[in-house]
């Protein structure tokens, strides 16, 4: 069962007393002997730093360590707060918090993926998003729902403080085509116009994917009215991945293998897609904001637009993935923790992310922000990412992937029924939940 810790009524001396039993070199922090009598929830207004506060921040390396660093020094000038920056991986994180937090040695503030976060609230080890009813009015919906979790009381808390969205959209070569499709009917002729113009000795592709990674082919399923849990990816009890639309969505993946792409799943790797777009022979490919340096390297003339609208209107829903701060619910200093997380995922500190490190902030205002508006990739990305639904955060999503893997490299390899394959999957899913159940 979900166990949720909210600051208004967690920040309290038994708190302190009951999980702080530890400290390392980085993170020099004393128990204390104070009464065991909760605080007033505090209010908007009394929210400010404890007395002798100090804060460790957990955070990426390289150009991110950076941002926090710079992070760190405007927020202690601004608080008088000081705050220790220790290099951490987002994607480590939540792992190194199980033990570290309740032995009183972990950061504060983290940064996490966060489709690890069914997993942190289940044990305890995240306060909620004070100022959530703020972010929900600023921050794109799929930053909201992927930093929010389904607590045991049915209610959906959002815990996490978001600072970078990231998802796919379409690659494609100007030297092959001058804009980008807006439908997949148009994708469809002019990529099959240039692999016309294959060789013996130079073949030539249209457009490429990996057809059995769920990760991009959810943006088919979802544009068709497929899902994989229910109520908003909450409900594990109600999986939509062999519905009308899912299956619908099969064959369309079926139809881009016999038109454009009749290759084995296994001959369609991420590398090989890269080596003929970089080559000049694949005018589409469907990929994330990682790809660009690698394009841009090789000297390729591309841009970047928003996946195209599928024949039934409805615009294609990527999976995106957010890396959020979240507040160590072991910490020492709560309020301090939470001004700090609030404080990093402002507009200014995110538009501030944007420039050091390129990665997009989940801001509705800041898509039209000058800055990024300058730069056409960056806006397209941002575009899709108003489309994208997060990675279900729910630990049952593991058992997911797999059966999905199975189901498309099926129907792409072997030519198997959507219908057949997505229903096997269903039920390999199905009983891979059951035995996740206590």
């Amino acid at each position: 069962m979900a166990f949720k810790k909210t600051i208004g009524t967690l920040i309290s001396g038994a708190l302190l007393t009951s999980f702080l039993v530890g400290c390392t070199s980085g993170n020099e922090k004393e128990p204390e002997e104070t009464a065991n009598e909760p605080k007033e929830p505090p209010t908007e207004e009394s929210l400010s730093p404890e007395e002798g506060a100090h804060l460790v921040l957990w955070d990426n390396g390289d150009e991110e360590a950076e941002w926090a660093a710079f992070v760190a020094e405007a927020f202690e000038e601004t608080y008088g707060v000081p705050v220790e920056l220790q290099e951490v991986g987002h994607t480590d994180a939540p792992t190194k918090l199980e033990t570290d937090g309740p032995a009183g040695l972990g950061a504060d503030v983290f940064n996490a993926a966060h489709d690890h976060l069914g997993k942190m609230v289940s044990a305890g080890l995240v306060y909620d998003n004070y100022y959530a009813s703020d972010y929900k009015e600023t921050f794109m919906d799929a930053s909201v729902n992927g930093t929010s979790y389904l607590d045991q009381d049915g209610q959906l808390t959002m815990y996490g403080f978001p600072l970078a969205i990231e998802t796919y959209a379409l690659y494609y070569n100007k030297d092959i085509v001058e804009e980008p499709p807006s439908t997949w009917e148009e994708l469809f002729t002019t990529a099959k116009a240039f692999q016309e113009e294959s060789t013996n000795n130079e073949r030539r592709f249209g457009f490429m994917m990996e057809p059995a990674n769920f990760y991009y082919t959810h943006a088919f399923m979802a544009g068709y009215g497929g899902y994989v849990f229910g109520d908003q990816n909450t409900n594990a009890k109600d999986l939509g991945i062999d519905n009308e639309g899912a299956i619908q969505s099969g064959h369309f993946l079926a139809s881009i293998h016999d038109e454009l792409l009749p290759l084995a799943i296994e001959d369609i790797t991420g590398d090989v897609i890269s080596s003929f777009f970089n080559e000049g022979n694949l005018a589409y490919r469907i990929s994330g904001p990682w790809d660009v340096r690698n394009h841009e390297s090789a000297g390729v003339n591309f841009g970047v637009a928003p996946l195209p609208v599928l024949e039934n209107g409805e615009a294609p829903q990527s999976f995106s993935g957010i890396k959020a701060y979240y507040v160590n619910s072991y910490s020492e200093y709560p309020k301090a923790a939470t001004l700090l997380a609030q404080f990093a995922s402002s507009e200014e500190m995110l538009l501030k992310r944007y420039e050091m490190t390129g990665q997009l902030p989940p801001v509705k205002a800041l898509v039209e922000n000058e800055l990024i508006q300058q730069d056409e990739i960056s806006t397209a990305f941002l575009e899709q990412a108003l489309q994208a639904v997060p990675m279900p955060n729910m630990p049952e999503m593991i058992s997911v992937w797999g059966p999905m893997q199975v189901a498309y490299t099926s129907i792409w390899n072997d030519g198997t029924d959507p219908e057949k394959a997505l229903k096997a999957a269903r039920e390999q899913i199905e009983d891979a939940i059951a035995t996740l159940s206590p």
